[in-house]
């Protein structure tokens, strides 16, 4: 087993060896849980970029020549490393996030799935073989490799987005750089570590660290990738579009979502105050599918806003598996998730409870949010149409179903949406028109599987999705193939 030990620098891991930034430069990391220094990481410039890149390129051709059998096992293998390791991963990133290791123990699982789910893709590599008009002449599809895949992922779930990306990646026989959170540098060189030790071939995976503008960019902007694949915001995931988009390269973008979570006069309300609690606050909010718009039918709104408060004042807020929330990754994300609320409340909402960092026992010097909801914005402010990927949502009154959809898609983004209802006709209705990649009935707006594709439209992606056997259409591209014959020649 690998050491997992936090070194005193997060090193970059190129062509198979662990190496500092070309200059030398490193950057903090600081604990979300208490503020302290945590670990220094190497600050990567386009010079350690296209050192990365360029192994990847020398690389790449190798690996796609091996079946794709024999990389989905050693996929596997690296699956069962991050099993064996599972409690050393997780408390990498309890302490990177601040999370409970009760949470990061259950993210380290979901990446340990994601691995074992791509591994069977290796003897499920399906293309097509069809008739031809033609006679003596057959016609069948394959998939083939890309080239270089450039993956540039978020901080809020950290292994389990490497998985995300890394695992069909190199299934589909590309070779791989990424760029990991600065927020989050622990778990991508934990898993290169343990990818190495599995066995995989040098130059296949690398990692590289740094700020967006110093070791994102380069990645995007470099002639000599051909997939981009990126997890974050709109605003990052509209510059890699033009960006990437000026050279043809494919792109693969996972972006925000502002998820609606409506509550008929027929639900469940208890199973509804659960699931919308869930749904904005776990992961300190921390979710492109997080429930961050509330929309309630007027004849329950009051009751459901009353023990919806209730079960708020409830909450736990720390960092221990008693807890129900840690805190959010970084300073600057908290203060800004402040300045938003008191922009909000400036515009007319209401702040019905939680606005502010906590402070005080147990909180001093951790990134902190209280659990915050709102009531009387309008539907066209600031706050009911922008991610502020925190533990911050809104309720909106609505008078009945129509109103209901109307308010679900009135939205930039189409991520997820939820409905809670007893009423087959509207849930098969809301089903067919809200306006998500991903909707569900009487549950929460997150917790999609590995097993099954998950996107958004407008705002929240360009069309493609990541996990199911449907990410092997981001990871690949088709070939046509023509086989002609002449039995006289037998």
């Amino acid at each position: 087993m690998p050491d997992l030990r936090i070194p005193d620098t997060v090193p970059n891991f190129i062509d198979g060896h662990e190496v500092g930034a070309c200059d030398g430069a490193r950057f903090d990391k600081r604990a979300p849980a208490t503020g302290r220094l945590l670990t220094t990481v190497a600050r990567s410039r386009r010079a350690d970029v296209d050192s990365a890149i360029a192994a990847a390129r020398r690389a790449q051709r190798t690996w796609a020549e091996a079946t794709v059998v024999s990389r989905g096992d050693l996929v596997r293998e690296i699956g069962l490393g991050l099993r064996a390791c599972r409690e050393e991963i997780a408390e990498l990133v309890a302490q990177e996030t601040g999370k409970s290791l009760k949470d990061a123990r259950g993210e380290t699982g979901a990446a340990i799935e994601m691995g074992l789910f791509i591994a069977g893709e290796g003897r499920r590599f399906y293309g097509r073989t069809t008739t031809s008009a033609v006679a003596h002449k057959a016609a069948l599809t394959i998939r083939q490799p890309l080239g270089v895949a450039g993956l540039i992922i978020a901080a809020n779930t950290p292994i389990a987005n490497v998985a995300w990306k890394v695992f069909p990646a190199l299934l589909c026989g590309n070779a791989a750089v990424l760029k990991a959170s600065e927020d989050t540098p622990l778990s991508a060189w934990a898993f290169a570590r343990i990818a190495a030790e599995a066995g995989l071939p040098a130059g296949v995976l690398n990692v590289v660290h740094g700020l967006g503008e110093e070791a994102g960019a380069p990645l995007v902007e470099s002639p000599d990738v051909d997939l981009v694949s990126f997890t974050g915001s709109t605003a990052v995931g509209r510059w890699i579009a033009k960006t990437a988009g000026e050279r043809l390269a494919k792109v693969c973008l996972e972006l925000g979502g502002k998820n609606p979570l409506v509550v008929a006069d027929d639900a469940d309300l208890d199973a509804a105050v659960e699931s919308a609690v869930l749904s904005a606050f776990s992961n300190a909010g921390q979710r492109c599918a997080a429930g961050s718009r509330l929309l309630v039918f007027d004849s329950v709104y009051d009751e459901f806003r009353t023990r919806l408060l209730r079960r708020v004042a409830s909450l736990r807020i720390g960092p221990g598996d008693q807890d129900d929330f840690g805190p959010v990754i970084n300073e600057g994300q908290l203060d800004d998730m402040c300045r938003a609320v008191e922009a909000a409340r400036s515009a007319g909402a209401t702040v019905l409870t939680g606005g502010a960092r906590l402070s005080g026992t147990g909180y001093d010097g951790g990134y902190y949010m209280a659990p915050t909801l709102l009531e009387n914005a309008a539907p066209d402010a600031a706050v009911s149409r922008t991610e502020l990927f925190g533990p911050i949502s809104v309720l909106y009154r609505v008078r009945d179903f129509e109103e209901a959809l109307e308010l679900a898609n009135a939205s930039p983004y189409g991520l997820t949406a939820s409905i809670h209802t007893a009423s087959i006709h509207r849930a098969m209705t809301f089903l067919a028109q809200v306006r998500a990649g991903v909707a569900v009935v009487n549950g929460a707006t997150y917790g999609s599987e590995p097993h099954m594709p998950f996107g958004g439209l407008g705002a929240s992606g360009n069309g493609w999705r990541e996990a199911g056997t449907e990410v092997l259409d981001v990871y690949s591209d088709w070939k046509t193939i023509y086989v002609n014959h002449d039995p006289r020649a037998v």
